[in-house]
């Protein structure tokens, strides 16, 4: 590994004999977590250590190099330069280590390792199906799921948290490796019997003169329900605040509402006759899930096999979940603007 070559850094092996010496993978794998969670309490949960243990840690690695990498000021711990510099060498040592370990596993037949995904709420009906499909093909492979919101994913992107973030709406942004994965289609919903059914011509404003069940700012789906409503000038005074897709499936159910869900997370209830879809112009929504990654990110070896085998069973995943049959948008203008779990 380059960090540690007399070749690469002649002048610390020269000059800093104490970094080689007292310079350990786990100082680094703490360091990774503290700044990652820019935070000492954050990072020894998700280490599984204490509060003191990491901070020790730490201390030890500052020690080493010599230099401070972090600074409380108040309860806020801000990041130095010299932490920044360090974890972008950390990354590259990590990423050497798992690629040994694939190699090692590869030539034992066995391909082993771990795929940290995130994914929004909305495309938890899809993930677990790709997640099963890959861990059967590779099942030495530890996953780990995290479900969450859209603003929550985006901050975890931005973080580095997981290997991959699967999303819709993703943000225009060229440090940004995306691939459409599946449509995500938006329908508008209601009880069977709603007198919107029976109205010629429904509009959105009529479907706005009824309390709207939506999920949290932050959320995808709320986000491309209030752009279009934005688009068209409809207000959306009545609104009930609901914190899951399956809570507000079940409000519509109990006559709570109307809402605007994906068409997955309520294909039971409409092929059973428990919900309806409402035909509202420019209806349904379209936008579709993507895998993303930052480009500065190098991915793991399990990550790339990961993005790799979605590419080459893209079709498969295709025809198992879109009824409709609607061709997957282009990546541009549909995606952009648009196991343990936890």
């Amino acid at each position: 590994m380059r960090f540690f070559t007399e070749e690469v850094y002649p002048e610390v092996v020269m000059s800093s004999p104490t970094l080689l010496n007292r310079l350990t993978f786990r100082q680094l794998q703490v360091f990774q977590a503290v700044h990652q969670q820019r935070s000492y309490s954050r990072a020894a949960e998700q280490l599984g250590l204490t509060q003191p243990a990491v901070s020790a840690q730490i201390r030890q690695l500052e020690q080493a190099l010599g230099q401070p990498l972090f600074k409380y000021a108040g309860k806020t711990l801000h990041v130095l330069p010299t932490a920044d510099t360090l974890a972008l060498s950390t990354r590259e040592i990590f990423g050497q280590l798992s690629r040994l370990q694939m190699s090692l596993s590869d030539i034992n037949g066995k391909i082993s390792g771990k795929l940290n995904v995130a994914a929004v709420s909305s495309a938890q009906y899809v993930v677990p199906y790709v997640l099963a499909k890959f861990r059967a093909r590779y099942p030495d492979v530890q996953l780990r799921l995290k479900v969450c919101n859209r603003s929550q994913a985006l901050e975890r992107l931005a973080e580095q948290q997981d290997d991959v973030v699967i999303m819709a709406m993703v943000p225009e942004d060229d440090g940004l490796v995306v691939m459409p994965i599946l449509e995500n289609e938006l329908v508008a919903v209601v009880w069977p019997e709603h007198p919107l059914l029976s109205m010629p011509n429904p509009t959105l404003t009529d479907f706005a003169r009824h309390f709207v069940l939506m999920r949290e700012p932050g959320s995808g789906v709320r986000s491309a329900f209030e752009q279009l409503a934005v688009d068209q000038e409809v207000g959306l005074a009545h609104r009930i605040e609901l914190g899951t897709n399956e809570a507000i499936k079940q409000g519509v159910m109990a006559h709570l509402g109307v809402a605007v869900l994906p068409r997955l997370a309520v294909q039971r209830e409409l092929e059973q006759g428990l919900l309806a879809t409402l035909e509202l112009p420019n209806f349904p929504i379209r936008r579709a899930w993507c895998t993303v990654y930052r480009r500065d990110h190098f991915p793991t070896p399990v990550a790339e096999l990961f993005l790799r085998f979605v590419r080459e069973h893209l079709s498969e995943f295709q025809r198992h979940f879109q009824a409709t049959g609607s061709p997957l948008p282009s990546h541009g203008v549909s995606c952009l603007p648009a196991l343990s779990l936890e």
